[in-house]
């Protein structure tokens, strides 16, 4: 079992982080637990916790809609009166078993709750493992905007099991994998040589790129745990991805998955880093050819482009009206509070189509 310390908890992986898990609540008093789960982790991953933790056997379970058009306030609502309802107390527990919906939005639910209880988390995707894992970031989507309504908070613990990853399908494997990208592109030039030769569908030790993600984000985090400076660059792919994620949720009966959406955000962020910081063609060429073998990735609805924009124009990143981004100076080094027009953000989409010609 791996430990990474991150802003006083630690994020435990390994196949034995359920044993470790139980050790730390058979320690603990807390007075009820209740674990949120969705169908997904329901059937999929709580027998495991429930057949490894002892004192979860009583434990209420709260089941809610898996998908981020399900992270909202009347979600939230619906989950504080079962809460309520069950006598939670300030020493309750809540225990979030899922991906980074569940981590969001149980860690806000938890965090409000009677001014905040105890929660923790149980990470079952690779992308809740490589990238809610660390930060405190928590919260909910507002009328569709991502992340609108939230707290810093964290969690007693993270745990990562690396055998829940085997309940995935295939395309919410390769939506993590993603992060693991962006991490190796605005850190670590030396981890991105070994990341661009990953084969997502082989057979692999995530348990090992788990670990090094978790260290790239939590040592940048530990730097700027409010996102004043450096932490910004964690958004690299994000100012157009969300949007392009956020718009396709709202109208689209076939949305991208965030992973899918950000590595278009991160094509068309590339371009921007080429006309703004300075990223060799070669560099980009590059990025290009990897996000393209790993996603299926097609051409964009030219007339969503305008569309697009004006959800990038109420993304938080912003400053006095601005749009900020974070682009790459060079593979494993990038530049944040960046900022752009809307005439650049239709060039970068346009670019982004241009890579289908």
């Amino acid at each position: 079992m791996q430990e990474v310390k991150s802003q006083g908890y630690s994020v435990v992986i390994g196949d034995d982080s359920l044993s470790h898990l139980n050790d730390f609540l058979t320690k603990k008093s807390y007075s009820k637990y209740f674990i949120l789960v969705d169908e997904n982790t329901f059937e999929h991953c709580l027998p495991a916790l429930l057949t490894n933790i002892d004192c979860l056997s009583e434990a209420e379970i709260i089941q809610t809609e898996s998908g981020e058009e399900n992270k909202t306030i009347e979600v939230v609502t619906q989950v504080w009166f079962t809460m309520s309802e069950a006598h939670a107390d300030r020493k309750a527990l809540v225990i979030n078993l899922g991906g980074g919906v569940i981590s969001d939005m149980g860690g806000f639910i938890a965090s409000t709750y009677k001014r905040g209880i105890d929660f923790l988390n149980i990470a079952t995707t690779l992308l809740s493992q490589v990238d809610a894992s660390v930060g405190g970031k928590l919260g909910i989507d507002l009328g569709g905007l991502k992340n609108q309504i939230g707290v810093f908070n964290f969690p007693q613990m993270v745990v990562i099991f690396p055998p829940f990853l085997q309940t995935l399908e295939f395309r919410q494997l390769k939506s993590g994998f993603s992060e693991v990208i962006k991490h190796a592109l605005i850190q670590d030039a030396n981890y991105w040589e070994e990341v661009k030769k990953i084969d997502v569908s082989g057979d692999y030790d995530w348990g090992k790129i788990i670990e090094h993600s978790v260290q790239i984000k939590n040592k940048v985090v530990l730097e700027d745990p409010l996102e004043k400076g450096l932490r910004k660059i964690l958004n690299y792919g994000h100012t157009i991805g969300h949007a392009i994620e956020t718009w396709h949720l709202e109208n689209d009966p076939n949305f991208f998955l965030h992973g899918e959406a950000i590595a278009m955000g991160m094509i068309a962020e590339g371009y921007l880093s080429k006309e703004k910081t300075g990223l060799s063609d070669d560099s980009l060429n590059e990025i290009v050819q990897v996000l393209k073998s790993v996603y299926n990735l097609n051409p964009l609805p030219r007339e969503n482009f305008e569309l697009y924009c004006e959800l990038m124009i109420h993304d938080k990143k912003n400053s006095g009206g601005k749009i900020s981004c974070s682009l790459l100076s060079k593979i494993g080094e990038c530049k944040w509070d960046v900022f752009v027009t809307k005439k650049d953000l239709l060039l970068a989409l346009e670019y982004y189509n241009k890579t289908f010609a």
